[in-house]
């Protein structure tokens, strides 16, 4: 998933580009609809990240729960591109030629190449935060084409999410926010981020790379007291979020992500939706189109699970003291 980036030289380490991965486990009961078929439904998952995702897992085991037996009924394959937007068409394509019944997205790019793949294999998305500004969907009660998904709203929850970082670290001024400028959520998340720093009395230190060595160099001229926390973009462009972690690790500097994972590798806080449920929302979807359902006519849903995360270790080490306002805020305190 973003952040685990091939040179970090930690826990969030991968290899291999474009690997296909099939997730399997024990079998179950369950599935009436998909007993029948002659072979195992086939889903091909498609992400820019470094591995199977979150929402990937969460699509798995929701599955799970509705009673399909993985390998007999289902199999998931995954295609990643290690943060090389330009690779996603090219991973789609693969999957529509190894004959998937069905593409899963986890992130906005994922989802625009695969919809500019096929117009006839079923696509289900997750952890797309605009997919009606991305021209993914012509409405949410009715998406039309081929598509249909679970929308995270992370990027309505931008605004929410500077503010938090600014009432979690006293006196923070200067936020470095770094992004790919050739991704259209990332341009559209800038937006709203430059306009909640302008209400807030923050300063958005933006800074655009256009490649991962230039991502890593920049990450690594960041100096404390140059700026007083790094806003993660969304996505696995770039490793951008691996880097991140590695400059708030050297320069002692808090980070604030969209979502749970983040802390969990040891940034200090998070504000969004949770991708783990986004992908296991996201398998009624699936079950719905198994039995028979249009895409097309699937009403998009909303993933109503929002997470404020801290890292108490982290703060510790950042010799930060987090006031109890803010601790009373957030859902889960990790230790």
């Amino acid at each position: 998933m973003p952040g685990q980036g091939r040179r970090c030289g930690r826990s969030w380490q991968w290899h291999g580009v474009l690997v296909v991965l099939l997730l399997s486990s024990e079998l179950f009961a369950g599935g009436a609809d998909a007993a029948e078929r002659p072979r195992p439904f086939r889903i091909g998952a498609l992400t820019e990240s470094w591995g199977p995702t979150p929402s990937v897992v969460g699509l798995r085991e929701g599955l799970r729960e509705l009673g399909y037996r993985e390998d007999e009924q289902f199999v998931i394959g995954v295609r990643f591109t290690q943060g090389a937007l330009p690779a996603l068409p090219a991973a789609a394509r693969e999957l529509v030629q190894l004959g998937v019944d069905l593409i899963f997205v986890s992130q906005p790019s994922a989802a625009m190449a695969a919809q500019m793949t096929t117009d006839l294999i079923p696509i289900v998305f997750a952890s797309v935060g605009d997919p009606l500004g991305l021209g993914l969907i012509q409405s949410f009660a009715r998406p039309g084409g081929n598509i249909t998904g679970v929308t995270n709203l992370s990027l309505d929850l931008s605004p929410k999410r500077l503010e938090l970082f600014r009432q979690t670290i006293p006196g923070l001024k200067r936020v470095l926010y770094p992004y790919n400028p050739a991704d259209a959520y990332a341009m559209a998340q800038v937006g709203v981020y430059r306009d909640a720093a302008r209400r807030l009395g923050i300063e958005l230190v933006e800074r655009t790379v256009h490649s991962e060595e230039e991502a890593q160099a920049t990450l690594a001229q960041v100096r404390k007291g140059e700026v007083d926390g790094i806003l993660a973009p969304d996505g696995g462009s770039f490793n951008i979020v691996g880097f991140i972690l590695e400059a708030a690790a050297r320069q002692t500097i808090p980070t604030m992500f969209k979502d749970a994972w983040g802390v969990e590798q040891s940034g200090l806080a998070s504000y969004g939706p949770s991708q783990y449920e986004t992908g296991r929302q996201a398998a009624r979807l699936v079950d719905k189109i198994l039995r028979g359902s249009n895409p097309a006519e699937i009403p998009v849903e909303v993933n109503p699970k929002i997470e404020f995360v801290i890292n108490l270790k982290v703060a510790k080490a950042l010799g930060l003291a987090i006031g109890p306002e803010v601790l009373y805020q957030a859902d889960r305190l990790v230790r």
